[in-house]
Formats: C-alpha cells, structure tokens, sequence
C-alpha cells in the first residue's frame, strides 16, 4: 500500500522541527556552486549563469511539453564510465543502454564523490555531503541530518508521486529513512548493501528481505529484479499525478551475486569469476532498464518522461577502463567521473554536452524542469543544467567541483581531495583509509590534454596549483563550518517508530574499525529517547557466548544486566526505563574479564 506523507510533515515544518546542530547552512540562496562564491569575478559570472538558464527556459515554445514531466532516475553502484558498450567496451552487452545514450543528452565530463553514501547525500540534496552530515559509508558516518531538504520532498510537496525502489544508505532509522525524507511509496533494503551488518538474518541478494514503506517484508526473485518489478507496478498507468520514481540499485556492488544465466556468458568468454559477476550483474541491469523503458513507451508516457541513468562512483573492476586513471575510492577520473544519460523525448534532442556537471546539480536541475521552486532557507551548490540539456549553450561559465571522501568521523584537509575545473585538476590522491603524510605533494593534470591524467604539471605550474589550492581551502572551510560533524542521532520511542533496531552498520567505534563479526570491536550508537520507557530490549550477539556470561546495556548513566547461558545467541531485556534526552545507548557481553561487541540490538517501546 502506498503511503501518501507518512510523516504528515512540509518541508517547512520539517526545518522548523530539528534545524542544524551549529551555524548557518550555506550564506548564499542563489542556486550557484559553491566554488562561485569564492572565485574572483564571481558576481559576474553568477550574473552570467542565470542570464544563460533563463535564456534556456525561455527558448520553450509555450505548450511544447504537456504537463509537469515524469522523472525517473537510476543510479547503479560501483559502475564506473567505461562499464558501458556504447564507450567501448569490447565485451559487455548493454544493447539497451547503448541505445539509450544514442537518445539522449549525454554529459562526457559528470562527476560525483568516490564512495557510495557521500554520492548519495549530494544527489538527493544539491548540496555538497558535507552539509548533509555524510562524511563516510559506515560506522555513523553515512546518516543525513534529519532536517536536510530532499527532492522527494521538494516534489513531493508540490504534487508529485514520490517513490523509491533500491539503495537509500543515508539512514536506517527515524528520522533518516526514506519515508521520513520525502518518499510517499518505499521499498528498500538497509544500509550500504545486502548483506552488510544492518540487514535482517537471512537476506539474500536472491530473495532478499527488504523494508516497504519501513515494514520488513520477503521478496522473491533476484534484488535488481524486485527493485524494477515494484517501480513498474508502482508507476502503473502513469494517470494523475506526476511522479518521481528514483531506483537506485545495489548491483553491480559485492558480493558479485547474479543469476547464473548472466554469469555464464561472460565465463565463457574467459573473465575472472569476479569480473564475470560483475558484468552479467550490468548486463540484468541492462536487461531491466530495457522493461522499464518498454513499459513506459506501453504507457504512452514516454515522451514527457526525464528518464536519467548514472552510477554513483567508479568501478571495482579494471577489465575495461577507457583509459581512466585507478577506481572506485580514488579521486582519480576512474573514481569519480561516471555516466550521465537524460532522455527527454518531448523536449531535448540527443547531443554530448562538453561541459563539466556534478552530482549536486540533478536536484536544481529537475525541480526547475518540474516548475517547482526551492523552498526559503534551501542552498544549493549545485547549477540547473537546463541550459545545457536544451542546448541553448554548450558551455557554461567555468567553475570547480570540490570532491573529498575518506576514512573517519570528520574530514581532514588535503586528504583525498580533488579540485576540477574544465581544464585543471588538483588532487591530493592518496590516503583513502589512512591519513596521508605531512609530505604529501598535490598533482596537476590538464584533463582536456591529459584525461588518463598520466602528466603530473603541479612543478610547471605553480601559479594553478596555488589557485585551485586557495579555492579548496575555501571551500573546505565553508561546508566545514555548518552544522560540525558530531553523530547523527537516531530517536527512539517516537510514534514514527516503535520498534528501533541498532547495528554495527551505524555505531560510532570505540575500537578501531570493524563491523565485522569480530568479537574484539567496540561500539556505541548516538541516540535520542523521545519519551521515557518502559522497553523491551533484545541484544543479539556477533557470535553465540561460549560460556556462561553477563549482558549488560547501558544509557545515560543507568546500567542493566542479565546473565546469559552458553550458546546462547541473544538476551531480552524487559521493562527496561530510558529516561529522556541524548546519550550513548552501549551494549556488551561481558565474557570473564573480556568485553565482546553485540550484533544487533532491537528497542521496542511498550
């Protein structure tokens, strides 16, 4: 069943209720990027952008395109630029993506973060991840501030059926899962991926069990299957209202798990069991990108549809890499520059557009095509790309794209970072999971010349290098000044969700990283008890208890405990009272003198 605002909340209501934790968003309202706002000649150019983008909606003939477009936007995971046959690749089969990029307006030179969760944050935003408290993937650092405005809501708010089918990864838990941030119809799995720490016991990229509408509920057939079938369903007959239908799918991502019918071809051909999975994970892809399109051609819905198609980092494979430097963790090309296809019947004719695009510019870019305005108080960084879709230009005013992902609960400057302009790249490359070295040098590419970025320039051109760096510092200063980067915190015992469920996917490390069922691996989650208990508390362990032994959880200062059997795999807590207000919530199994980490931790309000 659908569910039409779940939540019963605006958008304004909503920045009203939980407004960021420290400081201002972003000072700007006009919907620039954010490098705009520190280059030198930035008002000229600001001035410039928005004469273009007007330029741009007024070259619509009046009546040309009936009604507020249909959106649908697919996001595949850990597909990189060259994971496509219409850009070379010699040996995947996309027969229907291919003859998608033949109809659309392909962006060459989009860019997005290095890592899935940051990707994500920015899409749904038009904001930069950092504002939007995603830092990381995992360990707490993958949970959107709760008062982040979405474009579901934006739609959603102005008529628009809004639904998503896929991976969310910015929040498990109210009031970070989708159907608290704008999506009226939900049906998604848990965390980064099936099978990571935050699913159900016994999900399966084969009959996985995922959440609809933030129930758990069992599917069968193969994950990527699913996502489609209930998106087709769910879009119908596409009467009423317009809809926003975003599927963002887990696959191509590990653990490689596909149907042996999609395998097989490509093991035939000689690839490695892993690249074999992998292809035939883009070629189901392909496969139901095709059923997708087919049923909305059926629809006669086609034509006034923005169907786009774009991945949210690079690849895990080097089989094929069109010459693009390393992969998915870089900020190399190969890491962060991915396909981007907009198919727009009724109103854009195929073309490639040159000029540099980001993640951050999807959301302005498709509320302006939907006739919808941001609301007070929402900063984009990102530009409406309309000007360019349309061809009204073929090159905007230039500007740079700031990228930085990497390992911790904050971010550190210079480290792992990438500065891109149309011409000049800096990038700091190195040091994804470990901090750099104070030594560290930045490298200089000039990607017009250089796109496998194969010449380093930075001791040619010291005067770019210093450019690109001061623009950086800015940039790093600015949307690190916001709301800071403490834990996001889940509520518990809120009347949007009774039943709470804590795992390694989200608890902050007391330990050094893991998530793993390593006993040895500490953590606590951040929280917030909405109203005082009673609660039932139910602690499952990493691994059954090898003798006899005490769980013990605590909040705010009051402990509980209980003994514990050996082989037993979990505990009840009943009756357990959690007083108002933030705090740790800590969980343990108690084993002689050792502290083991639990797995899951479930809190129920009575």
């Amino acid at each position: 069943m659908e569910v039409r605002h779940r939540t019963a909340l605006t958008v304004a209501n909503r920045r009203h209720r939980q407004p960021p934790a420290a400081g201002p968003k972003s000072p700007s309202s006009t919907p620039i990027a954010t490098s705009a706002r520190h280059d030198l000649g930035a008002s000229a150019r600001v001035l410039a952008l928005t004469s273009l983008i007007l330029l741009a909606l007024a070259c619509q003939p009046a009546g040309e395109v009936a009604g507020r477009p249909n959106i649908v936007l697919i996001m595949t995971d850990d597909q990189g630029w060259a994971q496509l046959g219409s850009h070379g690749d010699p040996v995947l089969q996309t027969p229907r993506l291919d003859a998608l990029a033949a109809e659309s307006v392909e962006m060459t030179r989009f860019y997005v973060s290095p890592v899935c969760a940051p990707t994500r944050a920015a899409l749904m935003t038009g904001r930069y991840n950092y504002r939007t408290g995603i830092v990381d993937t995992y360990l707490g650092r993958a949970m959107m501030a709760p008062d982040e405005v979405t474009v579901a809501e934006m739609l959603g708010d102005s008529g628009y059926r809004t639904g998503i089918f896929g991976k969310w990864h910015l929040g498990d838990n109210y009031p970070q899962r989708t159907i608290d941030q704008g999506f009226q119809a939900s049906v998604v799995h848990k965390g980064g991926g099936i099978g990571q720490p935050s699913d159900p016991p016994g999900s399966d990229y084969f009959d996985p069990i995922l959440f609809r509408n933030g129930e758990q509920e069992s599917f069968e057939g193969y994950c990527t299957d699913v996502y489609f079938d209930e998106a087709i369903r769910w879009i119908g007959d596409g009467s009423g209202e317009p809809f926003f239908a975003y599927i963002p799918t887990n696959a191509p991502h590990s653990p490689y798990l596909v149907p042996d019918s999609y395998r097989e071809p490509y093991a035939a051909q000689g690839l490695s069991d892993k690249d074999a999975r992998i292809y035939g994970m883009i070629t189901n892809i392909d496969d139901n990108v095709g059923r997708l399109l087919d049923h909305l051609e059926a629809q006669g819905l086609a034509g006034n549809t923005i169907f786009i198609f774009m991945t949210d980092n690079g690849p895990t494979t080097r089989l094929y890499h069109a010459g693009l430097r390393a992969q998915k963790a870089t900020v190399y090309e190969g890491g962060i520059r991915v396909p981007f296809l907009v198919r727009w019947p009724d109103r854009l004719e195929p073309r490639k557009v040159e000029s540099l695009g980001a993640h951050i510019d999807v959301t302005p870019t498709l509320l302006a095509a939907a006739g919808v305005a941001a609301p007070s108080g929402v900063d984009f960084d990102g530009i409406n790309l309309l000007a360019l879709w349309d061809g009204a230009v073929s090159q905007l005013p230039e500007r740079t794209y700031f990228v930085q992902a990497h390992r911790g609960n904050a971010p550190q400057r210079y480290r792992a970072f990438a500065a891109v302009e149309q011409q000049y790249k800096l990038v700091q490359p190195l040091s994804f999971r470990e901090p750099p070295p104070e030594d560290a040098a930045f490298e200089l590419y000039d990607l017009e010349a250089d796109p496998g970025e194969e010449t380093d320039l930075a001791a040619d051109m010291p005067d770019v290098v210093e450019r690109l760096k001061t623009g950086y510092d800015d940039w790093f200063d600015d949307v690190s000044s916001g709301r800071g980067f403490e834990a996001v915190r889940f509520t518990i015992g809120s009347d949007e969700q009774e039943r709470v469920t804590l795992t390694r996917q989200d608890w902050r490390m007391e330990t050094p990283d893991g998530w793993g069922r390593d006993e040895k691996v500490l953590g606590k989650w951040e929280v917030e008890v909405a109203s005082e208990g009673p609660y039932d508390v139910v602690v499952t362990f990493a691994n059954p208890a090898r003798a006899a032994a005490t769980a013990a959880i605590a909040f705010q200062g009051s402990e509980e405990s209980a003994a514990v059997s050996a082989g037993a795999e979990s505990v009840r807590f009943e009756a357990v009272t959690l007083a108002t207000g933030e705090g740790s919530f800590e969980a343990r199994l108690v084993e002689g003198s050792e502290l083991q980490g639990v797995w899951h931790v479930e809190i129920v309000r009575q």
